[in-house]
């Protein structure tokens, strides 16, 4: 059985606990950090339709070519982990602190986890996603894609990757959150913003039913 096929209950018996954070926690986190870093998911969504919304975790994306500078900036503070669909398993400091992640990852392995030491609880879930600085790529269709200047925003120094984008993300799942999400963020998405994510999804889900809404 994968990780990510565990309960929560079951989870956190093996693995130990995770402590909530928030966008402001992650803003903290990457003070000084010279590498590109967002906020995604169900904040992301928040902060642009100012409606409140339950939070399971916080999704926080960095750049998987910059995998070498994400772990500089996290040593000594953090124990840093690899995570994927078939393990997880610890980064140790001096395994190839300069490799890039193609070289020191497993295929299976799209993120990071960080605690402090194995008696405390995991702090941070960081997504390794592709792109570069100068482009953000979506992960699911690299053909998609946009400036990194125009795909991410920022508010009180917290940056947030663009409803529209996310909205994409969330359009294979559509779970109940996800509808009430498109519900809550199309009326304040402008034309070009529709026209982008109609775009997108007629291209990667052409079948979907978001597609009439925009």
């Amino acid at each position: 059985m994968a990780v990510n096929d565990l309960s929560n209950d079951e989870f956190e018996r093996l693995y130990g606990p995770w402590v909530s954070r928030t966008p402001a926690d992650v803003a903290a986190l990457f003070e000084g950090y010279p590498g590109t870093w967002w906020i995604a998911g169900g904040w992301a969504i928040e902060a642009f339709t100012g409606i409140g919304r339950d939070h399971e975790d916080t999704d926080t994306c960095v750049l998987r070519s910059e995998f070498a500078v994400l772990r500089k900036h996290l040593a000594g503070r953090f124990d840093v982990w690899a995570a994927g669909t078939a393990a997880l398993r610890p980064l140790l400091p001096d395994d190839d602190p300069d490799g890039a992640a193609d070289v020191v990852l497993w295929e299976t392995e799209g993120q990071v986890w960080t605690r402090r030491s194995a008696q405390d609880p995991w702090e941070y879930d960081l997504l390794l996603n592709p792109g570069t600085a100068d482009e953000w790529v979506y992960r699911r269709e690299e053909s998609i894609r946009m400036p990194m200047s125009e795909a991410v925003w920022e508010r009180a120094g917290i940056r947030y990757l663009q409803p529209e984008i996310q909205l994409l993300y969330k359009a294979p799942g559509l779970r109940p959150k996800d509808q009430l999400d498109f519900d809550n963020t199309v009326p304040l998405l402008d034309d070009r913003r529709r026209h982008w994510l109609r775009h997108a999804l007629e291209q990667t889900l052409p079948d979907h039913p978001w597609i009439t809404g925009l």
